[in-house]
C-alpha cells in the first residue's frame, strides 16, 4: 500500500534503483525509497505536497538503528560495563558517523530539497545527511522488515563500532567535556548562545561554554548543536586537558 501517492519520472526511478544497487538493499515500494530522501523544506515551500516529508521515518529508523547497534554491542562485547557500551552507541549513532556513511552511500545525490536548502548547501549538511540515513532505515524497516533493514544497519554500523573502539572517530567534545568537569567539579559546563549571523536559510551560531565561572568561546557552527561542540573543543583544548584522562572510572 503506498504512503503517498506521486508519479516518478524515469529519472528518478533510474537513479532510485542506482542508490538500492549502492547500498545493497531492493525495496518493494519505491515510493517510501524516495519519500526518505524529501526533506521538510521540500514540503515547506510546496503546500500541495505538505506531508512529503522524511521526518516520520526518521523518527522510525532512529529506533531500528538505535535497538540494532545497542544488540549487537550487547551480544558482542560481554567484557564491557553499561557505560562502556553507552558512550561506544553514542558515538556510532551520531551525527557526524552518520552523515559519512550517507555520504558514502551518495545520499547526497538523491535528497529532495527546498530551493532555500539547496542553495544554502543543504546536499552536504551533516544534520540534514544523518536524518535522511534514518529515514532509509525507517523505509526498509517498514517495506522489508527487520531483519533485512538489520542487515543493512550492520553491514554500515560495524565498521563504525571498529572505530570507536581503537578511538579513531573524531571525538564528541562535548560528552568528554561534561563527564570530566562533572568528574573534577560536580557541575556541568553551561552553554551560552551569544549571536546569530547571516539570512535566515544559512545561519552562523556563536556559542560560548561556561566553566566554574570563565567562559571560552565563542565558537561558531551551522547550527546550536554544532556550534556547541565548536566551543566544547575551544575549552577542552585551552585547559589543556589530557584527551587519555580515564573518564571511565567510576
Amino acid at each position: 500500500m503506498s504512503f503517498f501517492s506521486m508519479k516518478f519520472s524515469k529519472d528518478r526511478k533510474a537513479v532510485l534503483h542506482e542508490f538500492q544497487n549502492t547500498a545493497g538493499i531492493k525495496f518493494k515500494n519505491i515510493e517510501l525509497l524516495d519519500l526518505a530522501f524529501h526533506h521538510r523544506s521540500f514540503s515547506n515551500e510546496n503546500l500541495q505536497h505538505l506531508r512529503l516529508n522524511n521526518e516520520r521515518l526518521e523518527f522510525l529508523g532512529d529506533a531500528v538503528l538505535g535497538m540494532v547497534t545497542a544488540t549487537r554491542l550487547y551480544k558482542t562485547m560481554e567484557d564491557k560495563l553499561e557505560g562502556d557500551l553507552a558512550k561506544i552507541k553514542a558515538v556510532v549513532v551520531s551525527e557526524p558517523v552518520l552523515s559519512e556513511i550517507a555520504l558514502r552511500l551518495g545520499i547526497d545525490k538523491y535528497l529532495v530539497l527546498g530551493k532555500g536548502e539547496e542553495q544554502s548547501g543543504g546536499r552536504k549538511k551533516k544534520a540534514i545527511l544523518a536524518d535522511a540515513m534514518e529515514a532509509v532505515i525507517g523505509a526498509y524497516y517498514i517495506d522489508s522488515g527487520f531483519k533485512l533493514a538489520e542487515e543493512f544497519v550492520l553491514r554500515n554500523i560495524i565498521p563504525e563500532i571498529e572505530k570507536a573502539v581503537d578511538s579513531k572517530h573524531i571525538r564528541d567534545y562535548k560528552t568528554l567535556l561534561q563527564e570530566c568537569f562533572q568528574k573534577k567539579y560536580k557541575m556541568c559546563p553551561v552553554y551560552e548562545l551569544v549571536n546569530k549571523t547571516g539570512p535566515e536559510h544559512d545561519k552562523t551560531f556563536w556559542t560560548n561554554v561556561i566553566l566554574n565561572n570563565v567562559k571560552y568561546g565563542p565558537a561558531k557552527g551551522k547550527n546550536k548543536k554544532e556550534a556547541e561542540q565548536a566551543a566544547a573543543k575551544l575549552a577542552w583544548e585551552m585547559i589543556n586537558l589530557p584527551l587519555d584522562d580515564n573518564l571511565d572510572d567510576k
